[in-house]
C-alpha cells in the first residue's frame, strides 16, 4: 500500500470515529430524554418516591438498573466503533449480574419462604412487561441510528447490544415509578422486559445495520 493511500485510509477512519462518537452521544441523550418524558407524561414518578428512595430495596433497584444502563450503553458504543475491542466492556456486564445475585440471596435470607413467591410476582408485573419495552423504543431507535454512522461488524449482534442498552435505560427510568422493590421481582420481570428489547434490537439491527 502506498503511503498516500495509508494516510487517506487513516484520515477517513478518524472522521468516522469522530462522527460516530458525536452521533452516539447526541442520539443517546435524545433517546433518554424522550423515554423520561414519556414516563413523566403518562404514569409519572412513584407517588411516595421521596420516602421510598431512602429504603435499601429502592436504592438497590435504582442503583442496579442505572449501573446496567451505563454498562450496556458502553458496550453499544464500543461495538459501533470500527476495529474497537468490546471484550473489556462486555466483561463488565458481569458486574450488575453479580450484584443482582447478591441481592437475590439477601432477599431469600431476610424474608420468610412463603413470601418468596408473592415478592417475585409483585403487584404490577403487567405494567413492568409493558413499560420497560415501551420505554426502550426511543433509546433503541436512537442507538440504532447512531450505529449506522459507525461500522459494526455483525449487524445482528450490534442490534442485540443496542436493544440490551435500550432495555437497561428503560429499566433505569421505569424504576422511578415501579412500586415493586423486591430483587426477585427485578430479576424476573425487568429481565423479561429487557430481553424483549434485546430481541427487538437483534431483529431490527440485522436488517438496518448491514453495510
Amino acid at each position: 500500500m502506498k503511503t498516500d493511500d495509508l494516510i487517506n485510509l487513516l484520515a477517513n477512519d478518524a472522521r468516522v470515529r469522530v462522527r460516530f462518537g458525536r452521533a452516539f452521544l447526541i442520539a443517546l441523550a435524545v433517546g433518554v430524554l424522550v423515554s423520561a418524558v414519556l414516563l413523566l407524561s403518562t404514569i409519572g414518578l412513584r407517588s411516595n418516591m421521596e420516602q421510598a428512595i431512602q429504603t435499601p430495596r429502592v436504592m438497590f433497584k435504582i442503583g442496579l438498573t442505572l449501573l446496567l444502563a451505563i454498562v450496556t450503553t458502553r458496550v453499544a458504543f464500543r461495538i459501533g466503533r470500527p476495529g474497537a475491542s468490546v471484550r473489556s466492556a462486555a466483561m463488565a456486564l458481569a458486574l450488575p449480574l453479580v450484584i443482582l445475585v447478591v441481592g437475590i440471596f439477601t432477599e431469600l435470607l431476610s424474608v420468610p419462604q412463603d413470601a418468596w413467591g408473592p415478592n417475585m410476582k409483585g403487584h404490577f408485573s403487567g405494567f413492568c412487561l409493558f413499560f420497560v419495552p415501551t420505554l426502550s423504543i426511543a433509546p433503541l431507535a436512537c442507538i440504532l441510528y447512531s450505529l449506522r454512522q459507525g461500522a459494526p461488524e455483525n449487524p445482528g449482534t450490534a442490534g442485540a447490544v443496542a436493544g440490551l442498552a435500550a432495555g437497561g435505560i428503560a429499566a433505569a427510568i421505569y424504576a422511578w415509578h415501579c412500586p415493586d422493590d423486591s430483587p426477585l421481582f427485578l430479576a424476573t420481570w425487568y429481565s423479561i422486559g429487557i430481553s424483549i428489547a434485546t430481541v427487538a434490537g437483534f431483529l431490527v439491527g440485522r436488517r438496518i445495520l448491514r453495510w
